[in-house]
């Protein structure tokens, strides 16, 4: 008898996983302790591989919530630098100033016989919400920002491209300048990209010489360039309630290491791609202006 009952714990063992082995088979009666034994145990092996449907995913939420008035991010005496003879800035469409704006501003300077000299400028802001699906506004502007910057420096027919990263404006900063032969003349373009927190801050800036006037100088264009995206970083912090906030920023973590704060302010529905420039590219700034 006793090598029959044996017999049987073994086959038992053999034929079920070792945490009902127990519950299952070391009683030959079934009686009501061992059924209890066996629930609580598939119980436990439940719960240890089903999430709590209590649990939510949740992101930091993003520093800004706001953008400033785009034609008023720079001072009148940066704007009489870049754009001397410069007429009104001229507000890009958006359909949300929350999170998208621009604004753009000509210049010709006409000096007779001797030529023009021209001047483009243009300033576009971008907004990330944070989402739990796309992850935090600072891991998106992130993003975003790198792909500026790319852009900026793979412009067809650039020549002289160089790529200067900055230090002391946001979070990240990067200035890209180049060449371009137009019909009206050889065009200095400064592209300037620089993040603050969750916003994107793009600065285009190009100037010629046209009809016999001397090209400007690269150097002296990009000086300018970076001194304005300094006032447009700093527009964007003052706009919600700092001073100049990122300036000493790393690149965000990714949107699972964020805090796990939840964020009610969370645009799904709005893409990154959709930049807040209306700028155009370098191709587009100066043609037919002068």
């Amino acid at each position: 008898m006793r090598g029959k009952r044996l017999s049987r714990v073994l086959v038992c063992a053999a034929a079920v996983p070792a945490v009902l082995i127990t519950a299952g088979c070391s009683s030959g009666s079934g009686d009501s302790k061992g059924k209890g034994a066996d629930s609580s145990a598939q119980q436990s092996a439940a719960g240890s591989t089903q999430p709590s449907g209590s649990a939510s995913a949740t992101v930091q939420a993003a520093a800004y919530t706001k953008l400033p008035d785009a034609c008023a991010v720079l001072s009148k005496g940066t704007l009489s630098d870049l754009v001397p003879k410069g007429t009104s800035g001229k507000k890009g469409s958006s359909d949300d100033p929350a999170s998208r704006a621009s604004c753009s501003w000509s210049s010709l300077d006409n000096n007779g016989v001797k030529g023009s000299q021209f001047r483009w400028l243009n300033v576009s802001l971008l907004r990330f919400d944070s989402d739990t699906t796309r992850g935090s506004g600072d891991a998106q502007a992130h993003t975003f920002f790198g792909r500026q910057v790319k852009d900026a420096g793979s412009v067809d027919g650039a020549k002289n491209t160089k790529e200067i990263p900055l230090s002391g404006t946001g979070a990240e900063a990067t200035a890209v300048r180049y060449d371009l032969k137009k019909k009206e003349g050889l065009f200095k373009q400064q592209t300037v990209v620089a993040r603050v927190e969750n916003v994107v801050v793009t600065l285009d800036f190009n100037g010629a010489g046209l009809a016999g006037e001397k090209t400007p100088d690269a150097d002296d264009l990009t000086k300018s360039a970076e001194k304005a995206i300094k006032e447009a970083v700093a527009a964007v912090s003052s706009a919600n309630g700092g001073s100049s906030a990122g300036s000493g920023a790393k690149a965000p973590a990714s949107p699972s290491q964020s805090a796990p704060k939840s964020s009610s302010s969370a645009s799904p529905s709005k893409s990154p791609s959709k930049s807040a420039s209306s700028s155009a590219s370098p191709s587009k700034s100066a043609a037919g202006k002068g």
